[in-house]
């Protein structure tokens, strides 16, 4: 089976080549990649390359395919695994393998990766139940499994305490209040959509200091389509504000039972200290990339009001299974993570990119030969292209976001690579 792919020969060494795959193993599956949502993980790992600590020392012998978001559909199924895995079947994968090695799909390996046509499944991905099953109506909602899986651990990972009896409750406070500092970023609107459909919550104030970003993601998780669900969202631009702290401790009632921290600021570490009420929780959410980045809170108000510092990254198998059936059901909206859509052809010119980052989630479809599009410039493009013209008819139908009709027609009627 010959696959095209986007593999790794070493820092900012990428390249597009087809190349035939070995026959898979009893113990293995074949799968077809329909998409891929690209990530600045990815970028990292492309900027680094063997200095990255995923990926393996030999990659300009033994190249590696990138891409860890990945969707699609079984093709092909090793004779041992045939009572569990069949083909046609679309599957997940979950690429934090956990192993000592640090080795991932998308980082480490040569036969397995987001951007390709097809993969081989390797028998540690079954192992570690990495491989997910997954029923939902399209795949780019598949594909974005795992970024909603790291923040649901994100979720998972707050906690609160009944000081009276010490019992302690995992999970955003039910029926409390929310602030997503720096949130107006593509996991920031993941963060939104699960607070909206899944913690419970009745209020959420999403901060930034960027007017055209806040726009951007109030167009994607909007405080209409909240209301719906009995939350209250509210996005703050702090940049016009002298004191942010009164505003937020204002709009909050006296303050916020959990705090996510989306850039990796100390200023906001403080901030969200200082926006705390009593027994409050801070999910410092961002990841550093330098290894000595200090911040302060006020330890008087940790030991007296109980405020609770935590910082989660990645998520499980368990977590991709939570997310799939918040996918599978539309308690979250996938689209609302969508900025553009692009093929293969364009995925290389689109990592690189990423030096400096615009819009939300890309989604490739990698059997597909289009540019990189941007979803609001579809009515645009639509004057002179049939095929857009009518993908902007449809999402204009679902309030502006990339839907599963749009897939649908999308792999229907564009071109092939």
């Amino acid at each position: 089976m010959k696959t095209k792919a986007v593999r790794l020969y070493g820092a900012n060494d990428l390249r597009l080549e087809e190349f035939e795959l070995p026959e898979i193993k009893e113990t293995e599956v074949l799968m077809r990649v329909v998409t891929d949502s690209l990530c600045t993980s990815t970028y990292k790992a492309v900027k680094q390359g063997a200095a990255h600590k995923r990926v393996p020392p030999d990659i300009a012998e033994k190249p590696i395919i990138v891409g860890h978001e990945m969707c699609g559909e079984i093709v092909k199924v090793g004779a041992q695994l045939t009572d569990k895995w069949k083909v046609g079947q679309k599957v997940v994968i979950q690429p934090a393998l956990k192993l000592e090695t640090n080795y991932d799909p998308g980082y480490s390996y040569q036969f397995i990766g987001g951007s390709s046509t097809y993969a081989v499944v390797p028998e540690v991905v079954l192992e570690r139940d990495c491989l997910i099953p997954y029923e939902g109506d399209s795949y780019f909602k598949g594909s974005l499994a795992e970024a909603f899986g790291c923040i649901i651990r994100g979720y998972k990972g707050l906690y609160h305490t009944d000081y009276e009896t010490y019992t302690r409750t995992d999970g955003a406070k039910k029926g409390g209040r929310v602030a997503i500092l720096g949130g107006a970023g593509p996991m920031g609107i993941g963060t939104v959509e699960l607070a909206v459909g899944y913690a419970g919550v009745k209020q959420v104030v999403v901060t930034d200091l960027n007017a055209d970003r806040i726009a951007f993601a109030e167009g994607k998780s909007s405080p209409e389509n909240a209301a719906k669900n009995g939350v209250e969202l509210i996005y703050l631009n702090t940049s016009e504000l002298a004191d942010p702290v009164a505003k937020l401790l204002e709009i909050s009632e006296g303050g916020f039972d959990d705090v996510f921290v989306m850039v990796p600021v100390p200023a906001l570490f403080t901030m969200a200290e200082a926006i705390c009420r009593f027994d409050g929780c801070i999910n410092f959410f961002a990841g550093p990339a330098v290894h000595d980045m200090q911040g302060s809170l006020n330890l008087y108000r940790v030991h007296y009001d109980g405020i609770h510092v935590v910082g989660t990254a990645g998520s499980i198998p368990v977590d991709m299974v939570d997310v799939i059936k918040l996918l599978e059901k539309d308690a979250i909206n996938a689209g609302a993570l969508v900025s553009h859509i692009l093929g293969m052809n364009a995925v290389i010119d689109t990592l690189y990119a990423m030096e400096k980052p615009n819009g939300a989630k890309k989604v490739c479809y990698n059997e597909l030969d289009i540019p990189l599009i941007a979803i609001a410039d579809l009515p645009e493009l639509g004057k002179t292209n049939p095929l857009y013209a009518r993908l902007a008819e449809i999402v204009a139908a679902n309030d502006g976001l990339w839907c599963a009709e749009a897939e649908k027609y999308l792999l229907e009627n564009a071109p092939r690579i």
